[in-house]
């Protein structure tokens, strides 16, 4: 493809990213720094920090961020060591089951938990039967420790992507640095702190990192819980008075801050370091039998974590099919019509209509700019090619509730982008919203294809007179298309149950997309929490056979979309 063709597509991506990446952040740093009239004020800052309940809620969201992210680790990297070195009964099925905690976004479990750790829920009913507890003092498991609630969703939701990016570095590690490690005395977990672990750093920097922005930031889960006392929720609430309240603001600029110089110091800290490696070639590597015991214990760890990992998952699907559910350890009633009432409610109908029509629309954007960054990126020499790399990664280590409500305050009344205003039609600014925070997706999967394409077939073509943009299309296309299917599954089922844009950005009944319908069905008395429950069932049918289909078509490259 003609250099000037790069020049083009890095001018318009720039463009693209600027209007509607660092614009809204700007926006945000401007209505936190900007006082009333008109003048530079850090006024707002400060009464962030002196603000007991705006510290509180710092604090928690902080503690959310570092506690999700060790328990994710915690999770994660235990299982990637055994999928990566040992073969065990069940590997192939049990590997595959790693990724259903991604089918359902951590706040729509909320609800299976709710219902199996309330006072009037399942376990205190199964604790009752033991003769264990008394029936007229339930254990409020989800009282004082709600924030350990929140934390153990999102880790159950979040780790497999730190599973998926520590497995794909350990599949890279040259066994002969691990071999000549033990020839000297070096073994068992010596050999793993002082060699290994070294070595897969920056896998695990790449999916901790992920893991602590979603979960620091997390706006669901919290609301879900009912848990107001953190940072994310704060912000939720003060949107409704964004025109004369600036302290929503300068608590999502003190947020923004903080996710930047905790992501710089960890770069520094665990993600700078790359140790140059022999071909595993050098070395018989590869899984190996362990004997019988450790085998088991494989298959039992991977299917206990998967278990646990879906236990929100099935509280959902439980409450979706039950008639009536209260004190008893199953619900005691079953029934179809809540699914049919998820599809046809006046509220769910035109949520999954919605989506569709925000989602696809996102994903064709996605698909085009995804393909134009990664060619130029992997094809050409254009000088400065990295950075547009980065740029289109950066959506991946910047808050989505962030950028959401960058959105929202740039299309305020009297703003440049009033017009794309969502309290008016939020099509528009949702497409692009959805879009913007998916592209790393699609991008990454088409540059994976363009890697492993030879460019001789391109050259070819072009010598034979084929213009750059119809080998594009003719040739190199139908050669990547297995890849771009796999990013524009991943883009189109995450854009279908996002939450961030969605909660904060969709205001009117007739506008909501799924997600949204969830929460406000949620907060309806009497069936609301069943359909919505329907709803969710129906969502992870969907993403479910989503990410199934991308994780066959790329395998263990996977783990390289969610990298920042």
């Amino acid at each position: 493809m003609s250099n000037q063709f790069a020049k083009v597509v890095f001018a318009l991506t720039a463009v693209f990213f600027t209007l509607f990446f660092l614009w809204p952040i700007a926006e945000t740093v401007r209505g936190a720094f900007v006082g009333a009239d008109g003048r530079f004020t850090l006024d707002y800052i400060a009464e962030v920090f002196r603000n007991p309940l705006y510290l509180e809620g710092l604090w928690n969201s902080f503690r959310i961020g570092v506690f999700s992210t060790l328990l994710a680790c915690l999770i994660a990297m235990p299982l990637a060591w055994m999928s990566d070195r040992f073969v065990f009964p069940g590997k192939t099925l049990l590997g595959a089951l790693v990724l259903v905690p991604m089918i359902m976004p951590p706040f729509v479990g909320a609800i299976g938990v709710k219902q199996i750790l309330g006072q009037q829920g399942a376990l205190n009913a199964l604790l009752a039967d033991l003769g264990l507890l008394n029936p007229q003092a339930p254990i409020d498991w989800l009282g004082e420790g709600r924030i350990w609630g929140v934390v153990a969703l999102i880790a159950l939701n979040l780790y497999p992507i730190l599973y998926l990016n520590v497995l794909a570095a350990l599949a890279n590690v040259d066994p002969a640095m691990e071999e000549a490690a033990e020839n000297l005395g070096c073994t068992g977990f010596r050999k793993f702190r002082k060699i290994t672990l070294p070595l897969i750093m920056p896998g695990v920097f790449a999916g901790g990192t992920i893991v602590f922005i979603w979960s620091f930031t997390e706006l669901g889960v919290p609301l879900m819980f009912d848990f107001t006392r953190v940072a994310s929720v704060q912000i939720f609430h003060g949107i409704k008075d964004i025109g004369g309240n600036p302290f929503p603001f300068a608590l999502v600029v003190v947020m923004l801050a903080a996710t930047v110089l905790l992501y710089a110091v960890s770069k520094l800290t665990l993600g700078r370091s790359s140790h140059a490696m022999m071909a595993k070639a050098t070395s018989q590597g590869g899984p190996r039998d362990p004997g019988l015991a450790v085998r088991w214990f494989c298959s039992l760890t991977f299917s206990a974590v998967t278990l646990l990992a879906v236990l929100p998952h099935l509280g959902v699907v439980l409450v979706a099919f039950s008639s009536e559910w209260y004190q008893t350890i199953l619900p005691s009633g079953w029934t179809l019509s809540h699914f049919e009432a998820a599809l046809g409610h006046n509220l769910t109908l035109p949520s999954i209509q919605n989506s569709l029509k925000y989602a696809g629309l996102a994903t064709l954007l996605d698909v085009v700019l995804g393909v134009a960054i990664a060619y130029v990126v992997v094809r050409t020499g254009l000088a400065g090619r990295q950075i547009l790399d980065a740029l289109a990664m950066m959506p991946l280590a910047v808050p989505g509730l962030v950028l959401a409500f960058g959105y929202l305050a740039m299309t305020q009344e009297g703003k440049f982008f009033e017009f794309l205003n969502p309290a008016v039609d939020p099509l528009v600014i949702l497409v692009i919203a959805y879009s913007v925070r998916r592209l790393p997706y699609v991008v990454r999967s088409a540059a994976a294809g363009f890697q492993q394409t030879s460019v001789t077939l391109e050259e070819a073509a072009q010598n034979l007179g084929c213009p750059p943009l119809r080998t594009l299309r003719k040739i190199t296309i139908p050669l990547i298309a297995a890849n771009l299917l796999a990013g524009g599954l991943l883009a189109f089922s995450f854009a279908m149950l996002e939450v961030s844009d969605s909660l904060i950005l969709a205001q009117k009944q007739q506008d909501f997309p799924i997600t949204k319908a969830i929460y406000e069905l949620y907060q309806l008395l009497g069936e609301g929490r069943f359909v919505a429950s329907a709803l969710g069932v129906w969502a992870m049918a969907f993403l479910a056979i989503t990410i199934l289909g991308a994780s066959l078509i790329l395998g263990k490259k996977l783990g390289a979309i969610f990298r920042a």
